[in-house]
């Protein structure tokens, strides 16, 4: 049982840190700091980090990590230079609202997917668990106003997210389905090395279409918080977690983020607390623990 709480607590730290993510990727589009430059930047910095703590280990499994090759470089290209660089360009159209409102979806779209590719089974608790979490999303972005949901507008912005929401359930699923006996820093190293080379023309494309990064204060700034925390801490978190529990289970703690990015908005730009953020929480909070609760045999 121990086992499971470690893995809640790294799940819950991995979706704060995410959480955090969005709301200094909307600093990023304020600051004039290119989406794809700041991807581009802050995959070569973790890159940079790890090599001197995993050469060894990459050298060591070389063989194992060539037969394996294919699906690390797969998972590398949906989350390093698809995911992210997605979700930082999305941030330029839309709210960070409506962004963990589309990816309210994952755990979805990962039940399908991991029951499909036969990963992880289903039980009634998860889909109940879904559905309360679901709720509570719905009524922390609506204030608890349903004429607000049913008039929200998604631009290309939110239309972007839906590949986000397909590319982290994949990712998600092929994690559990494939247990690499190397580390969790050796994983993202590999996934890193790969993404990289598709952020490379990404790169050099928003290069040719004139947008340039100003070097200064407010950048290193942005680039210390996405290379430190949602990419390092986050990423072993969430591989961690998913090792442990599955992706079915893991997947639901991703409906954390629309609460958690309410009290960031709270904490740094003091909003009120409202009965609907209460309402809301409990439902979420309801929906993680059915859905990591067990049928009776």
């Amino acid at each position: 049982m121990s086992k499971n709480y470690l893995a809640y607590t790294l799940l819950v730290f991995a979706t704060f840190c995410w959480s955090g993510n969005f709301i200094v990727g909307k600093f990023a589009y304020l600051y004039e700091v290119p989406p794809l430059t700041l991807n581009f930047f802050r995959w070569i910095s973790v890159w940079l980090i790890l090599i001197p703590f995993t050469y060894k280990e990459i050298f060591n499994n070389w063989n194992y990590i060539k037969k394996n090759l294919i699906v690390i470089s797969f998972m590398g290209i949906m989350t390093i230079s698809t995911f992210n660089s997605v979700v930082y360009f999305a941030l330029n159209y839309t709210q960070v609202i409506n962004v963990a409102l589309v990816l309210a979806a994952i755990p979805a779209v990962t039940i399908i997917i991991s029951s499909f590719m036969k990963v992880d089974k289903t039980n009634v608790f998860q889909l109940i668990g879904l559905l309360l979490s679901v709720i509570g999303i719905s009524s922390i972005i609506s204030n608890a106003d349903i004429n607000k949901i049913l008039a929200l507008n998604f631009n290309k912005g939110d239309l972007w997210m839906l590949v986000c929401v397909i590319c982290w359930s994949l990712y998600s699923t092929l994690l559990k389905k494939h247990s690499f006996r190397f580390s969790q820093f050796t994983l993202i190293q590999l996934m890193v090395s790969i993404g990289i080379l598709f952020l490379i023309p990404q790169f050099f494309y928003e290069k040719s279409i004139g947008l340039e990064t100003n070097f200064n204060t407010s950048f290193f700034i942005i680039l210390f918080y996405v290379v430190m925390f949602p990419a390092l801490a986050a990423y072993y978190c969430w591989q961690k977690g998913i090792e442990i529990v599955g992706p079915n289970r893991a997947t639901m703690f991703i409906q954390l983020m629309p609460l958690l990015s309410a009290v960031l908005a709270i904490l740094i730009f003091q909003e009120t607390f409202e009965l609907y953020h209460f309402i809301g929480a409990s439902f979420i909070l309801s929906g993680i623990y059915l859905s990591n609760k067990k049928t009776a045999k």
